[in-house]
């Protein structure tokens, strides 16, 4: 009888491993299709005009302005994180932002966004940040619980700033 009970239980497949390595120039297709399924998400996509170029030449070029990092299983990319360093001079120490964390939706829930942070907490540990810090739209409900389980905090003192196009150009000339 036992045996038998033995034989009818589902059998649960194995976790599928992830792995998390820094992106790489060959990678600038992949993060630019993820990065593209991000402003897909958001909402955001009319806005989106990423090349890979533009990712080679800005990551990966003489003077990079970003790192990333990319989360695989069974060999595809399901998930990016773009980061770069800023410094707090309350802090006196530097800073990881996170520009962008994204998963793609199939892919959510099997821990690829915790194993992204968890990457990124290593590399702000090692190169001495006193924090990390990132957006989060505030209708994205989903990920604003995620953080909170995280044990992130919500700093909505603060207000989004950003000065671009035409205003940008008509500040830089001085008018």
């Amino acid at each position: 009888m036992a045996r038998a009970r033995r034989r009818r239980r589902a059998r649960v497949p194995p976790k599928r491993a992830l792995s998390v390595r820094r992106g790489t120039a060959r990678d600038a297709a992949v993060i630019c299709e993820l990065i593209r399924g991000l402003a897909r998400y958001e909402r955001l996509e009319r806005q989106c005009r990423i090349a890979p170029a533009a990712i080679r030449r800005h990551g990966f070029g003489r003077r990079p302005y970003f790192d990333t990092l990319i989360c695989r299983r069974d060999g595809r990319a399901i998930g990016l994180a773009l980061y770069f360093f800023t410094y707090s001079t309350f802090l006196g120490q530097p800073t990881l932002y996170l520009e962008d964390l994204f998963v793609l939706p199939e892919a959510r829930g099997a821990g690829a966004g915790r194993a992204l942070l968890r990457a990124l907490a290593r590399v702000a540990v090692r190169r001495g940040c006193g924090r990390m810090e990132w957006a989060v739209l505030d209708w994205n409900t989903p990920s604003i619980r995620f953080y909170r389980r995280l044990g992130a905090g919500l700093r909505k003192e603060w207000i989004l700033t950003r000065l671009a196009g035409a205003p940008l150009r008509r500040l830089a000339r001085g008018r």
